[in-house]
């Protein structure tokens, strides 16, 4: 694990930018140190390592991820979402809580919806398997941290037939009180996103619920469905 950090390293140290860093630290809100290196470039010159870790198994790629989180620079969560989002079929369902736990250290909305893609990713492959792997993410929306509640509110994103709609449903309503900005937001983007599937259920449920929702989630569930009813 420490020879591929250290890899990483020699990779992205090279293109660091301060000029272009300082205007990234600027717009995370000066939360986070940045190499300064556009996702284009991070990703050309981390790609055969990314690519090299084909072979590595659940435990060697959690086990890099969490490496990769504890280095200063953002610029390295960023790749540690990269080689979990390429390598995620490899992932077991009992790897979400190692992936939650990330999502609880250095929680911004870059790194944690990076982590919502790749818990739906992993969840998804394994629902022909049993509808259980979700059970988890029913105990993530009950979760204290907020960042680990949005991870269970779109963590169905893409999904679309597959979508269990109950849950989609009934998270939207769990949470539908919550004042926390990201909270409203996920609700809305999760029900928009499925309205591409199916506008007409997102339509009578806005409807069936009129004044749950804040106006950001009311708003960002229907922006598109104009569009779709066309």
């Amino acid at each position: 694990m420490n020879e591929i950090i250290k890899q990483c390293r020699l990779s992205l140290s090279p293109l660091a930018d301060p000029v272009r860093a300082q205007g990234m630290r600027a717009y995370m809100k000066n939360r986070f140190e940045f190499l300064g290196i556009p996702a284009p470039d991070r990703r050309k010159a981390c790609g055969d390592i990314v690519r090299q870790l084909k072979t590595a198994d659940a435990d060697e790629l959690l086990q890099i991820a969490t490496g990769l989180w504890s280095c200063e620079e953002r610029e390295y969560q960023y790749l540690a979402v990269d080689i979990l989002a390429k390598h995620y079929r490899r992932l077991r369902p009992e790897d979400v809580l190692a992936l939650l736990a990330l999502v609880q250290q250095k929680s911004w909305w870059d790194t944690v919806d990076g982590l919502a893609g790749v818990v739906g990713d992993l969840l998804q492959q394994h629902l022909t398997e049993s509808r259980d792997v979700q059970v988890g993410m029913d105990k993530a929306l009950e979760h204290p941290n907020f960042w680990v509640r949005r991870i269970a509110l779109l963590h169905q994103l893409g999904w679309r037939e597959q979508t269990d709609l109950n849950r989609l449903f009934n998270y939207a309503l769990a949470l539908a009180d919550e004042k926390e900005f990201f909270i409203r937001k996920a609700i809305g983007w999760a029900l928009r996103d499925y309205a591409w599937h199916d506008p007409a259920a997102i339509q009578s449920f806005l409807q069936e619920n009129q004044g749950c929702f804040s106006g950001l989630t009311q708003r960002e569930a229907a922006k598109n469905l104009g569009k779709l009813g066309k």
